[in-house]
């Protein structure tokens, strides 16, 4: 069942960013419960970090954008590596199936073949 604290933090953004005037229930519970409002100031402490964000320039260092991209393409080819080197693995432990799969059939074709030479009257 939802406390009224609750139901108060839902409307808590709006009382941050609002210009107008918070209902009066609302103002008073936030006066009165400590953990609203300490809502109130993580609210209100996000939005002054916000805002400064948007004043805030920060150059980028020398070499930032060769170095992102030197890492960016060194990473693509480890990839396009890895994945050669994955088809190559399951192409090469297909042709071991396929080889041991057609021995199989050889032997036992062998086998069938002696057993069937016994078999026969002389």
């Amino acid at each position: 069942m939802p406390t009224q604290c609750d139901e108060i933090a839902v409307l808590l953004p709006q009382v941050v960013d609002s210009a107008e005037p918070v209902a009066l229930p609302v103002q008073r519970h936030v006066e009165s419960c400590l953990r609203c409002q300490a809502e109130l100031a993580r609210y209100r402490r996000m939005l002054r970090g916000l805002q400064l964000l948007r004043t805030q320039y920060f150059e980028p260092t020398p070499g930032l954008l060769a170095g992102t991209l030197a890492t960016i393409t060194a990473a693509g080819e480890r990839r396009a590596v890895t994945s050669v080197l994955t088809k190559k693995r399951l192409a090469y432990a297909g042709a071991v199936a396929g080889a041991v799969a057609a021995a199989g059939t050889t032997t036992v074709a062998l086998v069938v073949a002696r057993a069937k030479r016994r078999a026969l009257p002389v």
